[in-house]
């Protein structure tokens, strides 16, 4: 159990790991994946559970049974260094891109396509 909601720990695939995201889409898998593959993190990605539903209401006389909508395929990010924080790693400055530049928090929301860390956070309009 983690102390703060921020660095959250969980088993994924039977190894205890630091999660970065939870019900993220597989785009969004790839992008992280590739990122922290790069900064040589360790990554194990498993499919998020499925939410929970209420059980359908009992049909009526004449009603015919409609299947529910498959739920959206979402997976659990997570990093097997157990002292991985995402919100340190990128205010603290710590990841970088392919390129050479520090990972901005605009480019971990994938915001922007380029890290443009000349500029800080804080002074960006």
């Amino acid at each position: 159990m983690a102390i703060n909601k921020n660095h959250e720990f969980d088993d994924l695939d039977g190894i205890k790991c630091s999660i970065v995201e939870k019900n993220v889409s597989a785009e969004r898998v790839e992008f992280l994946k590739q990122l922290l593959e790069f900064n040589r993190y360790t990554v194990v990605v498993v499919p998020s559970p499925a939410p929970k539903a209420a059980a359908p209401a009992a049909p009526k006389e004449g009603e015919t049974i409609s299947q529910p909508a498959p739920a959206p395929s979402t997976f659990t990010i997570g990093v097997t260094d157990l002292k991985f924080n995402p919100t340190n790693a990128i205010f603290g400055r710590m990841l970088r891109t392919k390129d050479g530049h520090i990972v901005t928090a605009a480019y971990w929301q994938q915001k922007d396509s380029v890290s443009n860390d000349e500029i800080p956070y804080f002074e960006k309009e």
